[in-house]
This record gives structure tokens, sequence and C-alpha cells, in this order.
């Protein structure tokens, strides 16, 4: 697999009903963001209030009405701090939000700031006296509404932009395998916010179509003359196919522009998708490949999270795993666990234990019928696969046949949260990409099975394991896991 392009796009991505300019669009989303933000502070305020000074719990004030004088004015004093420092954690910076679980960090990181803010002023000025049961309230509030609201602006965003509205009009410097594939991924994902027009290139002629309909607009030397008559404020450059004094001078035109944003395509698209680094050698800026994608807090924080939730299971889930061993074993016969030799973290191998729901027989069934096994190497999944038992089905549907995957967590050779766990025989359908899923453990659950599971392309897939590594995270990984539980009731794609 050269490449990944998720959903190939039927059209090309349609000029914006509306358009913004960077700074517009950066002005008017700071506006919205900060309405919403002022909106979820001022409630999660009266909210802790509510539940501190309503529940008999009047330690501080017997008179009440001085209580509500006293918070009142604090909380007056408190929301612009509050947004002075949600300012400074870049909250409002075009470049930092509309990004999920990352902006999310953001307001849980400013608010517990904020919260540290009003803790110090009341050591260093003994009038300030503010009931702690009301700061943690005040802090739990408005972390939870605010993130809230921000999903609420996200949404409403994104439903806006699938509907052609507050798109900006791009155009990609380079028609080459890495211009074509960035914007194949880019028109199946309006929510960018980036409306691709066409391409520039001095290898072909113009109104050449390069890709679903999108077409060549001129040679490079016409990028002035787009900008200008089309309105375009985003280019994206594509190094292999812009001449080095070239691109420095588009740089030296556009790079401080406020109308237009330049974006530099890495050329190494497969590498970046694990972490890299920037260091010094000489005064020479030179990138390195982190070995591993996760390291330090994060390392950690995934690591406690993925033994106390799989020690927590395991203890709970004792009696149901012990009475599905018993099912598995009076349904068929064979063995209770099925070992499933799979590529860990760094390429080492390792058994991954599953409930077995197949046969014993079932690589000679497979063997045996060319159909079937052509359809198989296909997407490496069967629906109706006639090689699964009766109770099989149901673990399947039920992902119940996975538990045992928790001892796996426990040996430290998976996650609870990661891509999907493959063969060295799938390894090679990754091409270039395989190196991404050794720098992660695989996990019991991911974004791929909380997405639609087997219902999803294999490129689909691959290409969610890849966003998954590129934007981990502690607040991801939660996410998907409260996103499990729905995924794993409706059974979509489980089979």
């Amino acid at each position: 697999m050269d490449r990944i392009a998720g959903r190939r796009p039927s059209m090309p991505a349609a000029r914006a009903s509306q358009s913004l300019s960077p700074s517009q669009e950066g002005i008017s989303l700071t506006l919205v963001l900060l309405g919403a933000d002022t909106l979820a502070i001022t409630v999660g305020f009266i909210l802790a209030y509510v539940v501190r000074f309503s529940t008999g719990w009047e330690i501080f004030y017997e008179d009440a009405a001085m209580a509500v004088d006293i918070y009142r004015n604090l909380a007056l004093w408190m929301l612009p701090c509050w947004l002075a420092i949600f300012a400074l954690f870049r909250l409002y910076d075009r470049q930092s939000t509309l990004r999920g679980t990352q902006e999310y960090a953001g307001v849980v990181n400013a608010s517990t700031m904020g919260m540290m803010v009003v803790v110090f002023t009341s050591f260093v000025e003994p009038g300030l006296v503010v009931a702690r049961g009301w700061l943690l309230l005040s802090w739990f509030f408005v972390i939870v509404l605010d993130i809230l609201a921000r999903f609420g602006v996200r949404r409403v965003i994104a439903l806006l932009r699938a509907r052609g509205h507050l798109m900006r009009p791009t155009v990609i410097v380079g028609a080459g395998p890495e211009g074509r594939a960035i914007a194949e991924q880019l028109a199946c994902a309006p929510s960018s916010g980036l409306a691709i027009i066409g391409f520039l290139d001095d290898a072909l002629p113009p109104h050449a179509e390069v890709v679903a309909g999108l077409r060549v607009l001129g040679p490079i030397d016409a990028l002035s003359t787009l900008v200008s008559d089309q309105e375009v404020s985003e280019v994206i450059l594509v190094p292999d196919a812009i001449p080095r004094d070239r691109l420095v001078a588009i740089f030296q035109t556009y790079g401080t522009s406020p109308s237009i944003s330049m974006r530099l395509a890495s050329g190494i698209y497969e590498i970046m998708t694990t972490g890299m680094r920037v260091r010094e050698f000489g005064n020479v800026p030179l990138l390195s490949l982190d070995r591993v994608r996760l390291t330090g807090l994060s390392a950690f924080l995934k690591g406690a999270l993925d033994y106390a939730l799989a020690l927590t299971a395991l203890t709970i889930l004792a009696p149901l795993l012990l009475l599905t061993a018993l099912l598995v074993k009076l349904d068929s016969p064979g063995p209770v666990i099925y070992r499933r030799r799979v590529i860990g973290l760094g390429g080492k191998a390792f058994d991954a234990y599953k409930f077995r729901t197949m046969v014993t027989d079932a690589d000679a069934v497979l063997t045996n019928d060319a159909e079937l096994r052509q359809r198989f190497d296909e997407q490496f999944k069967l629906k109706d696969d006639p090689r699964v038992t009766r109770i099989g089905r149901f673990l399947r549907r039920s992902s119940l046949d996975e538990l045992p995957q928790l001892v796996n967590v426990l040996r430290g050779e998976m996650g609870i949260v990661g891509p999907r766990m493959i063969t060295q025989e799938e390894l090679a359908r990754y091409g270039k990409w395989g190196m991404n899923l050794l720098t992660v453990k695989p996990g019991i659950t991911g974004l791929w099975q909380v997405s639609g599971r087997c219902d999803l392309s294999y490129d689909e897939r691959v290409s969610l394991d890849m966003y998954y590594i590129r934007n981990y995270s502690i607040w991801l990984d939660l996410q998907l896991l409260f996103r499990t539980i729905p995924a794993v009731i409706r059974g979509h794609g489980a089979y």
C-alpha cells in the first residue's frame, strides 16, 4: 500500500459559498470562542455557588446575602482572569483551536492554572477567604461546561463546512504523487475548512485533470494571478515539485501576508506519522525519528491507565470469563484460548489471547474454498464466516472474545487503546506505513473499532490507525474508551 487515501472523493471540492481570509476567520472564531467561554465560566461559577451554598454546608457565611455579594464580586474578578489565562494557553489561536482532544486538554490545563492563581492570591491576601468546596466545584463545572461549549462550536462549524460555508479556497503547488494524495485526503475532509480548487504545476499543461476532477490551473508562476483573481487564502507547497530558489521566493512574497496562509508539505508524510524531533548540530536544524511514539509523562500515564483498567476489569469480570470459557468448551471441541501471533511495539512478535471463536480446522476450511480465500485475502475479515462456531458468533458480536487480551495488557504487550494488532503477513500490506505501527503498542480497542469496525474498507482502517498514531494523547484514549461502550452495544461491523 503506497499511500492512504481514505474514501476516494467522488467530485472535486466545491468553491466555498462563503469564504473568509485567514485574519477574518481568526477574528470571527476568537469572538465566538470568547462568547462560549464567557458563558461557560459564568454558568460554572453560578452552579458551583448553588451546589456549595444550597446544601446546608454554610460554614463560612451565616449571612446568605453577604455570601452572594462576596462570590459575585469574586466571580467578576475571576472571569477576565480566567479568559486571559485561556489566551495565554493559546485557546484562541486559530492554529490551536478546533483540534478536539488537544484543545480540551488545553481547557483543563488553563482552568487548573486559573484555580491555582486564586489559591495563590488567597495566600498573599489574607482578606480573601474562598470556600475550598466552591473553588473545586468551579474548576470542575468550568471544565465540563467549556469542553461542551467548544464541542458545540466545533460541531456547528463542521456542519456549516459540510454545506460549503466557511471554507477557504486552497491551491496546491505541485501535482505529483504527494500533491495528489493531499488533495484526495482533504477532499474527503470538509471539516478541515480547506476547499481545493486546483493545482499549479510546471510539468503538466493547463486544464489537465490530475485527480477526481481537480485540474491544473496553470504553471507555478501563475500563483500571484490566482491569489488576486480567485481570492485564494491557503497555499500548500509540495517541495519535490518546486525548485529551491522558487520555493524561497514564494515564501518571501507571501510568507508574512496576513491574507494568505502558506503550508509546506513535509515530503516525508509516511515518516511524519511518527514522532519527529528537531535538533541543531552546528546551528543546522536536523530532523530525527522517534523510535517510539510515546515518551516521558505521556508513556507513564498511558501505562498507568492500561494497568489500572486491565487489573480492575479482570477482577470484576472473573466470573464472566470463567462462564465464557465453559461455554466455548461445551460448544465445540478444541482449546478455549486461541493464540494469534501478531506484531507489537518495535516489531516484536507475541501471542495475542482470544477466546476461540472458530472450529479447530479453520485453516483447512479456508484452503479448500478458493472464493472464501480470495475474500479473506482482500479484507483479512469475512462476513458470515462459515468457520465461526455458534458461541463464537455471539462472542464476536459482543466483543467478549477479546477479554483475554487484558492479560496481554498486564504483560506489557498491548494497550487498552491503540491501533489494530496485525500479523507479520498483514504488515506487508501497509507498505511504507508499516513502520509507524511499530512505534505504538496495539490496542484492544481503538479508533477503527469505534468507527465501524469491519464495515470499513481496508484503506479506511489503515487511515484511522495512522490518524491515531499521529494524534495520540491521553485525552484521545479516554475519548475512545467512552466511545467503545456504545460501539460494543450497537455491534455494528462486529462479525
